[in-house]
């Protein structure tokens, strides 16, 4: 079995058959904890027509009704894609980085992500990767099927855990629960300074999580950064009730 800190989260999956293959692969290779994400309406029955034995990872498959609340836990989130993002942390390295993600799987949970078979993963959920992964494909026809994407992915995981040991890393960085606190502790001081001249501030929050992701603070960081934007718009809204008493 590998680890159960290696967690395969499916967003808003629309086929079925997808979700059973998945599940096939995940018993193959030993993996036992799948997340899916708004998936569409499903039977268990046809996850075991694919996946043949598999009544324990599908009486174990866990629904979420949003993106944020499946990866609360996660320490690291490793997002796929059929090309790079600018801007984004990418990686091609998968063999390299599959021993990575076990070392990391050691010391705190470790979600691969995976988009919707039609467009993959949206800006808003890549904003939330601490590295996309692009898969070596011929770039004349790069688009996998999502479910041999996580094919790929859990077989150089589990080749990768037959080889040396892979001693964790020495930093345990915060779960996502605690850096979306940051990020709405951050956006509510940019409101209370009126940092956004135009528009909702969406962009500009878009950009702040994707900072704080790549940066991988730990807890306590976490926790110190949150305190001071926090304290930043107590102390504003304290000088602004001071102004409207005169």
């Amino acid at each position: 079995m590998m680890s159960d800190q290696l967690i395969v989260v499916l967003h808003r999956p629309r086929d079925v058959r997808n979700i059973g293959a998945v599940v096939r692969a995940m018993k193959n290779f030993g993996f036992r904890q799948l997340r899916l994400v708004q998936p569409a309406p499903f039977d268990p029955a046809d996850l075991l027509g694919i996946a043949h034995r598999s009544e324990d990872l599908v009486a174990a498959i866990a629904q979420f009704p949003d993106l944020p609340a499946a990866l609360a836990d996660a320490r690291y989130v490793l997002g796929t894609s059929e090309r790079a993002h600018p801007g984004r942390p990418a990686r091609a390295d998968l063999r390299p980085l599959a021993a990575e993600l076990l070392s990391r799987a050691a010391v705190g949970p470790v979600a691969l992500l995976f988009g919707p078979e039609d467009k993959g993963l949206d800006s808003a959920a890549l904003d939330r990767c601490n590295a996309v992964l692009t898969l070596p494909a011929d770039p004349a026809y790069p688009s996998l099927n999502l479910a041999q994407a996580a094919l790929l992915l859990l077989y150089e995981l589990r080749m990768a855990a037959a080889d040396a040991p892979h001693p964790p890393p020495a930093r345990l960085a915060a779960p996502a629960a605690e850096l979306e606190t940051l990020s709405a502790a951050l956006g509510t001081a940019l409101d209370a300074v009126g940092f956004v001249k135009s528009g909702d501030g969406a962009a500009t929050m878009r950009r702040l999580r994707a900072l704080i992701t790549r940066a991988e603070p730990d807890s306590a960081e976490a926790a110190l950064l949150t305190a001071f934007a926090r304290e930043i718009a107590s102390a504003l809204r304290r000088v602004s009730g001071s102004g409207d008493q005169k």
